[in-house]
């Protein structure tokens, strides 16, 4: 299958309990899928967007599930590499605290490097994100060689600092370096504050000023894209009763991208990351209910030329 965007990053099993309740109270859990980059294929498949993950997994229940969950999404996994030896990274989440726990140290995923590259599909578009890089250093050279300027296509890259993986002063320098390099770039406001102290998103444009395209999101209030020198874009996020948090900015990428491929202009390509996001925040699922065939039509996801 020729493919639109390639996602490339670490898929864990998520525990969550299930009705919601405090883990210490050791009620029933229900098992799923996670990670950045995987939420970003699963959604862009559901789209109609011929999307590809690649990375690593164990040779274990958890790996075979995230193979099947992604491949029930339409998601190619042809390149996705299996080690006989080390598991399929795991977290837990505990909504009493509205905390994670995360079991990922010598994952399969950990151990990606530049030979990972051999295997990755051919895309117009590669979606990476800063996660990856604090997995590991062999993670963090395998960015750097997707990033070092020889590549083709478009690379999109996700900030996604997670607290729970690094401190702000190892990953500030290390996130602006990997978000300089790249084409598109997505970040929060907020943790572009926490890791450069800059406040609104103007100035993150300033501190990201490599990127043809930034896009700055700003929790219930808003994204913003700026597109080149010239091309500044507001649309106001939706009202929505949260259910959970987890998952909307995955959700907002896969419709942001899913945007891009289909030529949409850059206030359209918002408005598809806001509608996603809301659909996220309004389950308690990483991504919500998938969209119909009828919202597909309407949002023009189904028909028309793939464009970069």
């Amino acid at each position: 299958m020729t493919l639109d965007v390639v996602c490339l990053g670490e898929a864990l099993a998520v525990f969550s309990p299930d009705p919601p309740a405090p883990i210490v109270e050791g009620t029933m859990v229900r098992v799923g899928v996670a990670g950045a980059e995987t939420n970003v294929a699963d959604g862009l498949a559901r789209l109609g967007i011929r999307t590809g993950w690649h990375g690593r997994l164990g040779a274990d229940p958890f790996g075979a599930m995230i193979l099947k969950r992604l491949v029930s999404a339409g998601v190619s996994v042809d390149s996705v590499e299996i080690d006989p030896t080390r598991p399929t990274g795991i977290y837990v989440k505990d909504p009493a605290s509205r905390s994670v726990h995360y079991r990922r140290s010598n994952s399969a995923a950990s151990i990606m490097d530049e030979l990972t590259l051999d295997r990755l599909a051919a895309a117009p578009i590669t979606h990476i994100s800063g996660i990856t890089a604090a997995l590991s250093a062999s993670c963090l050279r395998l960015l750097r060689h997707i990033l070092d300027g020889s590549r083709r296509g478009v690379v999109s890259f996700d900030v996604n600092y997670r607290p729970a993986l690094w401190t702000v002063s190892q990953a500030a320098p290390i996130l602006l370096e990997l978000a300089q390099a790249a084409d598109l770039v997505l970040v929060g406001r907020d943790e572009a504050e926490a890791l450069w102290g800059t406040t609104s998103a103007d100035e993150i444009r300033a501190h990201l000023s490599r990127p043809r395209t930034l896009v700055v999101k700003d929790g219930d209030i808003g994204a913003t894209a700026f597109i080149g020198d010239d091309v500044r874009v507001f649309e106001a996020a939706p009202k929505v009763e949260v259910v959970e948090p987890v998952g909307a900015g995955d959700a907002f990428a896969a419709g942001y991208l899913a945007g891009v491929v289909r030529g949409f202009d850059p206030s359209k390509r918002l408005r598809l990351g806001h509608r996603l996001a809301a659909r996220a925040l309004r389950s308690a699922g990483d991504l919500g209910v998938p969209p119909s065939t009828a919202e597909l039509d309407a949002w023009g996801l189904r028909s028309g030329p793939a464009s970069t």
